[in-house]
């Protein structure tokens, strides 16, 4: 990788952003509620930013932003594979509420979701990119109504891993249509496009901007941005096995192929909100739905209950008038989490049926919470659904200084998350670690018991919502 380019690239974005100086200090007026962005990505996890220390990934728009932002740099995603964090994103709900604790299934229609919640509180909505949450088909039309969850603009697919000219539909209109060239580029333009047409108008907007990158394929971002990454200079996590260590680093190489043409999108959007006026009352909330494995532990994808599947980037731009200061946060906020603190920012009405935190208070310096999340796998499914793979229900307790998770036999893994930061020692059965495993399990076993989670069989649960599976425990789908 071309390290001078990447100063270059940090420069450029400092310079274009204006984030190497102090957010100015604007009068909004008092009646003037914020805006709300979310960019969300797909399978980003939390070691692939600039701003984590990562040697190798080329983020400077993404690190500028942070430096205004609030970092979670505990940010969770509980329920870690891609449908389940979209419904808790919607709802404020965990997985075992909203039903959606596998992909490919639908959210009930008259959940409370932000589309609805944002749209009753005066807000034009909006919704680009990959949705997932409709369960009749990867490439199936979403029709107006309710099965867009009160999302008003739509230009949106259910699910595709096909990032050049892939297929979507508008708002009213049944017949596919096909993005232009790489997605990542075609849908942020649509976004921009959404927001520029609000500049006038005197209602706030939300809009959500879902990207299908940085997940695989892995080698299909455009060229120049694959050019920018040598695989023989890629540093490995160490806890990647010997004997996958080439490929590996072929596939981060890919991987941040996609992540450094994301971050190109960001800049845009932070640019074209400055210099419109409209990022002095936008909050922008940057997230992905899960991590990547990418190797360690000797797998890929999401799902298990380590860092790079469980722990992802969480960032939340917020204006000075609402009086948070930006800077790293300690918080184990969780999935389920986002809604509550957007409601809290935006001084919405927070409706019976979330059962997230809220993070307002936190944020203003008022209270001490998010020492602990759970989290949790329902059901094995997919690329984690064969027993040979040591695929299994679990729930878990991640904490500031470690994660320990019990499986349907009892102790599974219990580590700390300092010593340890690869994961590789187990201290489950370890003597010296006994007063700490049952304290632990004792607190999982609350923590459970609060969230109305009996821990059963993930059979159970998916006769209770009637899914339809294959042998594997796994949804079946069209695309």
């Amino acid at each position: 990788m071309n390290k001078d380019l990447c100063l270059i690239l940090g420069f450029a974005a400092l310079t274009v952003l204006g984030c190497n100086e102090k957010k100015e200090s604007v009068e909004v007026k008092e009646q003037a509620l914020p805006n709300v962005l979310i960019l969300l990505a797909d399978q980003w996890r939390a070691q692939a930013t600039g701003y984590a220390a990562n040697p190798d990934v080329m983020t400077p728009n993404l690190d500028s932003l942070e430096s205004m932002s609030v970092n979670f740099k505990n940010a969770i995603s509980g329920m870690p594979v891609c449908s389940p964090f979209r419904a808790s994103l919607l709802t404020g709900q965990r997985a075992l509420t909203h039903g959606v604790f596998m992909n490919d299934v639908q959210l009930d229609t008259n959940a409370v979701t932000m589309g609805k919640i944002f749209s009753k509180a005066g807000y034009d909505t909006g919704y680009i990119g990959k949705w997932h949450l409709d369960g009749h088909g990867r490439s199936a039309f979403i029709p107006p109504g309710n099965r867009r969850q009160g999302f008003q603009f739509w230009k949106a697919n259910e699910c595709t891993h096909d990032y050049n000219e892939s297929v979507y539909y508008d708002n009213n209109d049944s017949i596919k249509k096909i993005w232009d060239g790489y997605d990542t580029f075609s849908q942020t333009d649509e976004a921009l496009g959404f927001m520029k047409d609000k500049e006038s108008g005197d209602k706030p907007f939300l809009m959500v901007l879902s990207w299908g990158t940085p997940h695989a394929p892995y080698h299909t971002a455009p060229e120049e941005y694959r050019n920018l990454y040598d695989a023989d200079k890629i540093h490995l996590r160490g806890n990647v096995p010997e004997d996958m260590k080439n490929q590996v680093k072929k596939d981060l190489a890919g991987y941040y192929a996609h992540i450094t043409a994301l971050d190109d999108m960001i800049g845009k959007v932070v640019r074209n909100l400055r210099v419109s006026g409209q990022l002095e009352n936008t909050i922008i909330v940057f997230a992905s739905d899960h991590g990547d494995l990418l190797g360690s532990h000797g797998a890929y994808k999401k799902q298990q209950p380590y860092e790079e599947s469980i722990r992802v980037p969480m960032l939340f731009y917020i204006p000075d008038h609402l009086g948070i200061s930006s800077g790293p946060k300690d918080a184990l906020i969780n999935s389920e989490d986002i809604l509550p603190t957007l409601l809290g920012l935006c001084d919405i009405s927070m409706p019976n049926s979330v059962e997230g935190i809220n993070y307002q208070d936190y944020l203003l310096g008022k209270e001490e919470i998010g020492n602990e999340t759970l989290i949790g796998c329902v059901q094995p499914f997919g690329q984690w659904s064969k027993a040979e793979h040591g695929a299994r229900e679990y729930r878990g307790i991640r904490t500031l200084d470690y994660t320990y998770t019990r499986d349907l036999n009892g102790p599974w893994l219990l580590f700390d998350n300092h010593k340890d930061p690869y994961q590789l020692n187990n201290l489950v059965g370890n003597l010296e670690f006994t007063i700490l495993q049952s304290d632990l399990d004792q607190r999982l076993t609350e923590r459970l018991k609060s969230a109305g989670d009996e821990f059963l069989p993930g059979m159970d649960y998916i006769e209770k919502w009637d899914y339809p599976v294959d042998e594997t425990g796994t949804v079946p789908y069209e695309n």
